[in-house]
């Protein structure tokens, strides 16, 4: 499971560099599109399943989220907690949560 939980991680972490060298608009609604396009289906994928039940994969999960709300502009300085808010996003953890 940590193989795949670290796979998962890998692989959005380089999509969202690629978000980051090559679209200029930082926009909210651009963000948030790209991200739940692409980012979003990775990190879902089969999680019934494959639920990580270790903190340190909880954790490596909910850095990807992290990482693309602060790619928004305006939103760099923002507390985590704070950027969910304003985006109206859930937490990776609760999203998981309550698709289970």
């Amino acid at each position: 499971m940590e193989k795949q939980c670290s796979s998962a991680v890998s692989k959005d972490n380089r999509i969202l560099g690629i978000i980051k060298r090559n679209f200029v608009d930082r926009s909210k609604e651009t963000i948030l599109l790209l991200y739940k396009s692409l980012v979003r289906p990775h990190l879902n994928y089969c999680c019934q399943v494959w639920s990580p039940h270790y903190s340190k994969d909880r954790k490596l999960l909910e850095g990807v989220q992290r990482r693309a709300t602060k790619l928004i502009n305006g939103m760099e300085n923002l507390h985590y907690e704070e950027r969910l808010r304003h985006l109206g996003l859930m937490s990776s953890e609760t999203r998981r949560v309550e698709v289970i």
